[in-house]
């Protein structure tokens, strides 16, 4: 049985909590390490929360990203290797994550005006009604979970992107 902490479930009050409880670990090498692994649970949780809240619409993580890169476009379309490269998760495939969204009504799948070996994905207006409504409690999640002020938010991504100053 899950007990609720207010609208936090108990793997969201454990990330809220310490690190060292939810991973029942206090033997770090370093505080470096000890952010790595940070890093990497952050992640992982808000993930989770996000997925769980996303389900309620049919989406997956991925396709709710594949949403949004669209909806930066919109109207224009845009080629698959396009949305591939601006993926959070750069593992994903993007082709099959199209198929699903199609199958969905949520985008359509064209031919190039311009050449016709190149596959472009546009939203549909189905589409742009499910990301707006999902994107509504998703801005409502972050809100609730990502208790930090605007100073704290920039110092974090400072940090962040000092983290991948060396991403290739």
């Amino acid at each position: 049985m899950q007990k609720e902490f207010g609208k936090l479930d108990v793997c969201t009050y454990i990330c809220v909590v310490k690190l060292e409880q939810a991973i029942q670990s206090t033997k770090f090498k370093s505080e470096v390490q000890k952010a790595g692994l940070n890093i990497l649970y952050t992640a992982w949780w808000l993930k989770t929360v996000t997925s769980k809240e996303l389900k309620a619409f049919g989406l997956t993580h991925e396709q709710y990203n594949v949403l949004r890169i669209l909806k930066g476009s919109y109207p224009e379309q845009m080629c698959v290797k396009n949305i591939a490269c601006r993926m959070i998760e750069k593992n994903s495939n993007v082709p099959r994550i199209i198929d699903r969204l199609e199958l969905k009504k949520l985008v359509e799948r064209s031919t190039s005006a311009f050449d016709k070996r190149e596959t472009v994905i546009t939203l549909t207006e189905r589409g742009m009604r499910l990301l707006a409504e999902s994107s509504v409690k998703i801005d409502r999640l972050f809100g609730e979970v990502l208790t930090i002020s605007e100073e704290e938010g920039a110092a974090l991504n400072s940090l962040l992107e000092k983290v991948r100053e060396n991403e290739e």
